[in-house]
């Protein structure tokens, strides 16, 4: 175990770092851009290349990059839903995404406003959705930016941390423990439950505000 998560922590640390920080950044802006986050696994790509961090500083700068590029795929939502929303979920793509979508994250951000904004940024299909309903909406883009950013130093903050503290344990145990590679699956893997815990719970309790 610990020999192949080496030499898989070793190819990712292996591409340069600039390299690890514009993948990830653009990756996270597909994701969170119009409705291509139901495909792009945005998420998978920041916790891969924050296994190949190595500092402090190189943490906090691929947290920076990532925030911007979560921010920039928003914005590019918010954008599109300002001028060809109405068009965007009416064509093949938002009757794919389904008019219940499109009604739930209306409802949401009509009765919770900014709070919804910032919390859809943790919610599966409204984190796509909602940056388009809220440029449809004419909510002020100033007051958008002042919820969305953030959230994304929220999600950043803590995909990053799970998977360098991951890759940091596992580096620091790897020459003196045999199960070190089961301690890195263990933190990632738990790690990713809460997070998924959370999202469900959070998905459970705001249900109430998307319903007619």
């Amino acid at each position: 175990m610990n020999e192949v998560l080496s030499t898989i922590l070793d190819v990712v640390q292996s591409v340069a770092p600039w390299l690890r920080i514009l993948i990830a950044s653009i990756a996270i802006m597909l994701e969170t851009s119009v409705l291509i986050g139901l495909i792009v696994p945005g998420d998978t790509i920041v916790i891969v290349a924050a296994t190949g961090v190595t500092s402090v500083p190189e943490a906090l700068i691929l947290g920076a990059f990532v925030v911007a590029g979560a921010f920039a795929g928003e914005s590019i939502g918010y954008a599109i839903g300002r001028w060809a929303g109405p068009w965007l979920r009416e064509s093949r793509l938002g009757r794919w995404i389904g008019r219940r979508n499109w009604d739930r994250a209306e409802t949401y951000l009509q009765r919770r406003g900014g709070i919804a904004i910032f919390l859809s940024r943790f919610l599966p299909v409204l984190h796509s959705v909602v940056p388009l309903t809220v440029g449809m909406s004419g909510y002020p883009y100033r007051k958008f930016v002042a919820w969305t950013i953030p959230a994304c130093v929220l999600w950043s903050a803590i995909y990053i941390s799970i998977a360098a503290g991951a890759a940091e344990t596992y580096r620091e145990l790897a020459g003196s423990a045999h199960w070190a590679g089961y301690a890195f699956i263990g933190i990632i893997v738990a790690g990713l439950l809460l997070v998924f815990a959370g999202k469900k719970l959070l998905g459970w309790f705001e249900r109430r505000h998307m319903k007619d």
